[in-house]
């Protein structure tokens, strides 16, 4: 779906994914408080359905796929989180799933694509195309190609994370002065965009993204796309996008506040203050924001700040490097 949503594309995934998507919850914590002087307000994804917002975009968009087009299946492109939400989303609306997938990717995010009936077909991300990989597979088998973030529909959905954050906020008499998210190729980001812009507008949007894969940032400050040097090469598997999505980025550079990058040291500490101090298991790509609040690279005292943790599908060996710090 190659056109920019609004807010009304939001709300009307909401509608779509009610019932099948989680709404969870927004959580505070005395001791984050007391540690970062301002109120933070944690919105986590790690409990959504497959463990990672990319459910509520795969189901959104999947849901649009017409009736008749359906048995031909789906493809998509992904490192794990999305290739779980298609998969899930596949299976819940009996549609076949193929995921291009990289050859390194979480071993766990490859096997819990397989168990929800998807076929994976590894790809070298150094040396190889997904894009075009994923092209050839449509093109033969007449399948429809779910953008993992340059995708109206895809975009809508991540945008109800948004929607439920802004709501759950007011609930507890309170107006976010900053939403602080995790951002690989811009689609979770673009979706919050627009769901602050339709509920909330004077709520700032802050992308942050690792160190060294910091294209959004780059691309702000340059005003046009610009791409990562390298495909690979860090903890945080999940943001390792090449470069901001064309639609993505038009949402998003009119209505980012700034970019920021933490380091994979700064993302494995903000994993490891989750599980202990939080009870949250989160993966090093869906804790960014947090370790942009924990290490200081984004001040909140005296601030209400919104913290989304967009992922917790880490593999043990991970879960004990970040705790052995």
């Amino acid at each position: 779906m190659n056109r920019l949503p609004g807010f009304s594309d939001v709300q009307a995934a909401r509608a779509r994914i009610a019932g099948h998507a989680v709404v969870t919850p927004l959580l505070r914590s005395d001791a984050l408080d007391a540690l970062t002087g301002g109120r933070i307000l944690l919105k986590p994804e790690c409990l959504q359905r497959t463990g990672t917002f990319k459910f509520r975009g795969a189901f959104n968009r999947l849901s649009m796929i017409e009736d008749a087009d359906r048995p031909r299946g789906v493809v998509a492109c992904s490192s794990g989180n999305h290739a779980q939400g298609v998969a899930e989303a596949a299976r819940m609306l009996g549609m076949p799933a193929t995921i291009v997938m990289p050859s390194d990717a979480p071993e766990m995010k490859r096997l819990r694509t397989e168990a929800s009936g998807a076929t994976v077909i590894a790809y070298d991300r150094e040396s190889e195309d997904r894009e075009a990989i994923a092209a050839t597979l449509c093109s033969e088998s007449g399948a429809t190609l779910v953008h993992p973030y340059d995708d109206a529909g895809v975009m809508a959905g991540q945008g109800t994370a948004g929607l439920e954050l802004i709501e759950q906020a007011g609930a507890m008499g309170m107006v976010p002065d900053e939403v602080l998210t995790p951002c690989g190729g811009g689609g979770l980001t673009a979706g919050l965009a627009l769901a602050l812009e339709g509920l909330s507008p004077n709520t700032r949007l802050c992308s942050v993204e690792p160190e060294g894969f910091e294209d959004t940032a780059r691309s702000l400050a340059a005003h046009r796309r610009l791409g990562n040097e390298r495909a690979g090469g860090s903890v945080c598997d999940a943001l390792l996008s090449p470069m901001p999505g064309t639609l993505t980025f038009q949402i998003n550079e009119k209505r980012l506040s700034q970019g920021l990058a933490v380091s994979d040291a700064e993302a494995l500490a903000a994993v490891a203050y989750a599980f202990r101090e939080l009870k949250l298991v989160l993966e090093p790509g869906g804790a960014v924001a947090l370790a942009a609040v924990l290490s200081g690279h984004f001040p909140v005292e005296g601030k209400t700040v919104a913290v989304v943790l967009s992922g917790g599908n880490i593999e043990p060996a991970m879960m004990a490097r970040a705790l052995a710090g």
